[in-house]
């Protein structure tokens, strides 16, 4: 049974989807403007775990996701430049050109920690036109007023705004920097614009379009809800973001497509929290975040990351420095060379592994099975409660040291694995091929140890370093990591 934390209602609850087995989730995706950085990559790995559970309990899982590639200003309160403007501004680029490159970039990243790509990738420039139907729905039902900039949500005519942050209108600050341009035509500090006129400082603005109320660009809120809504209807099971889009973004969210429909917008809110450096939030503006090619350039495996990211709840804040992620990178290593040792016992050096021929490899399995049945039983109720995976982790590794039969941990760990992401499949009964040379520099090292030639083989080991393999001095004798 899962049980997810909900920010709306501020607990833990059963998960009822709203038409079972179905479940159709929303993800607030990348705005294409700069690099994705690590930081966002810990929340599309939570999305992503979320989404493995869920298929885990046997759900049907309808995953969207929107790329932002135009209206999002610099200050998520509707001032400031537009962030797409910006970025082709300092690199040289035009908006599509920037839109482009920082799209592939994203996909790249997002790849590189294994991450299942949506099921539906919706661009904001794509769906113009379903934006402007919801402002004018929101326009019959009495929801907007018109400035000479922009038109704007009247959050006065919304009791309920405050409802997903919980906060006090007056505890929020709005254009507080002297930098910041703000419409003093607004009837309140808080309302929000449903579409930008290109008038004032956005006259030069390139992408626009026409509409009802004149030319111009959408706002960044009324985006997602257009997308999200025009792909699962008006009603969503769950809709994930980071914690900093709680009292903005996602309130805005809340009141714009819930004034156009009258009906709840989402059930479950999951919000995950920041991965910070030097105890600061990771982000493009503070310039301290680190890219996918700064972990490959320092020679970790993404993965390593991914299994960085595993560690931490999602509701935690992780601190991301360089020896945490190369202690995530040998558990990795010793988990993938642990389960490499199982190989021979199951399978043999030419086959892979795989859920169904573990179950055709030994008639007897389904009995070995039984014993491990018990880790994965306590596996699924970690991750099922709040997706707990440090919890899930420490289960896989108590089962992999166990001295159940490799076969029936082989089974076990592929199913965990389905979740986890980590791609042990590759590893499991894929024993390492050493090289006729290296082999020959292993067994030198070897005889040079048993003489006590240590300075030799400390000089060996560094050789064959260098042609890609290192070698580990167990109590069992001599391994080989590739």
């Amino acid at each position: 049974m899962l049980r997810l934390y909900n920010t709306l209602s501020k607990k833990i609850e059963q998960f009822i989807p709203l038409n079972p087995p179905r479940v159709g989730m929303y993800s607030c995706g990348p705005t294409v403007y700069d690099y994705t950085h690590i930081g966002h990559l810990r929340k599309y790995t939570g999305d992503d775990l979320l989404r493995r559970i869920l298929e885990a309990n046997n759900y049907e899982v309808k995953l969207v996701m929107n790329i932002t590639d135009v209206g999002h200003l610099v200050s998520d309160e509707d001032s400031g430049e537009d962030k797409m403007e910006k970025g082709a501004r300092e690199t040289g680029r035009t908006v599509w050109e920037v839109a482009k490159f920082y799209e592939d970039y994203f996909w790249k990243s997002v790849d590189g920690v294994n991450i299942k790509r949506p099921n539906i990738v919706a661009k904001a420039t794509d769906h113009i036109e379903e934006q402007i139907k919801l402002i004018h729905k929101l326009e019959k039902n009495g929801f907007i007023y018109q400035t000479d900039q922009a038109i704007y949500f009247d959050i006065s005519k919304f009791p309920d705004y405050t409802k997903l942050s919980g906060q006090k209108l007056e505890e929020k600050e709005t254009g507080v920097r002297e930098d910041v341009v703000v419409d003093k035509q607004k009837k309140n500090p808080y309302d929000f614009a449903l579409w930008f006129f290109t008038v004032g400082h956005f006259t030069g603005h390139t992408m626009r379009w026409s509409s009802p109320w004149g030319e111009g660009f959408p706002g960044w809120h009324i985006e997602c809800s257009a997308m999200s809504m025009e792909y699962l209807g008006d009603c969503l099971d769950i809709h994930t973001g980071g914690i900093d889009h709680i009292p903005v973004h996602h309130t805005n969210e809340i009141a714009q497509s819930e004034a156009a429909t009258g009906k709840p917008f989402v059930k479950y809110w999951v919000h995950h929290n920041f991965l910070i450096v030097d105890g600061e939030k990771m982000s493009k503006s503070k310039k301290n975040f680190y890219r996918i090619d700064e972990i490959l350039q320092k020679g970790f495996d993404p993965l390593a990351l991914r299994y960085l990211f595993l560690t931490a709840h999602y509701r935690d804040r992780l601190n991301f420095t360089w020896e945490s992620l190369q202690a995530a990178q040998n558990a990795l290593n010793n988990l993938r060379e642990t389960i490499r040792d199982w190989s021979a016992v199951i399978l043999g050096s030419e086959e892979r592994a795989t859920p169904e021929s573990l179950d055709s490899t030994d008639s007897g399995l389904t009995s070995f099975a039984r014993m491990t049945e018990n880790y994965y039983q306590k596996f699924m109720d970690a991750v099922n409660n709040d997706l707990n995976t440090p919890q899930a982790l420490a289960v896989l590794w108590d089962m992999v040291k166990s001295e159940n039969p490799s076969a029936a941990k082989s089974k076990s760990i592929l199913e965990m694995d389905k979740i986890l992401g980590l791609k042990l499949d590759e590893y499991l009964g894929r024993p390492i091929e050493v090289p006729k040379e290296v082999q020959k520099l292993i067994n030198k090292r070897e005889q040079a140890r048993k003489s006590g030639n240590f300075e030799e083989s400390d000089k060996l080991r560094h050789e064959i370093k260098k042609l890609g393999f290192e070698v580990k001095d167990t109590p069992s004798g001599t391994k080989v990591n590739g």
